[in-house]
């Protein structure tokens, strides 16, 4: 067997960079919510088998995570740069997978002037300038996301997105959409 290449993680060196997140993940949880990942600029250590799935499923070396708590974990020191995902911490930075997005929105609730989602890992955020909501794909086969953090988005998932279609109006271009934040929300692409 020869020398692994430098861009493929060695024998041991994923669990140890897999290790190393999951320790900064505890310690951000400590403080309760995401780490404040939009500070870290650390180098890019190499790519971790650590794959998040259109369903929203965790798998880490073709191996679905299983526990709640440590997606979570995971999930609270992710970060999207330039459309790819990271895991980071303060000295490290290693890619991972993701299918679509790394959250799915699965409910809302639709209050005087806001719209408050919640995500499958129960985060909560309310669309609005900072939190917008976009549709791409097309008429016939709509793809609604809010953002959650940073480049970070979740997927509205399909009993979600119909509630929030009951609730459209038409928007000063004439397009269906919905309000939350003071902000006008397009629901077609």
């Amino acid at each position: 067997m020869g020398k692994p290449k430098d861009d493929q993680p060695r024998a041991g060196a994923s669990a140890d960079r897999s290790a190393s997140i999951l320790g900064a993940a505890r310690d951000a949880a400590k403080g309760r919510g995401p780490a404040p990942v939009h500070l870290w600029n650390p180098p890019f250590c190499g790519d971790l088998d650590m794959e998040i799935r259109a369903d929203g499923s965790w798998f880490y070396n073709g191996t679905p995570i299983a526990r709640p708590a440590l997606v979570r974990l995971f999930a609270s020191v992710l970060k999207c740069e330039d459309g790819k995902h990271f895991l980071v911490t303060p000295v490290e930075k290693v890619g991972i997978r993701v299918e679509d997005a790394p959250f799915i929105a699965t409910d809302a609730e639709m209050g005087e002037g806001a719209i408050r989602f919640t995500t499958n890992l129960g985060d909560e955020v309310v669309a609005g300038p900072d939190h917008p909501i976009t549709v791409t794909g097309s008429a016939d086969a709509p793809r609604p996301y809010v953002t959650v953090r940073g480049q970070l988005r979740a997927r509205i998932d399909r009993k979600t997105f119909y509630r929030l279609a009951e609730h459209a109006a038409p928007g000063p271009d004439g397009r269906l959409g919905v309000r939350s934040g003071g902000v006008f929300f397009a629901l077609e692409p």
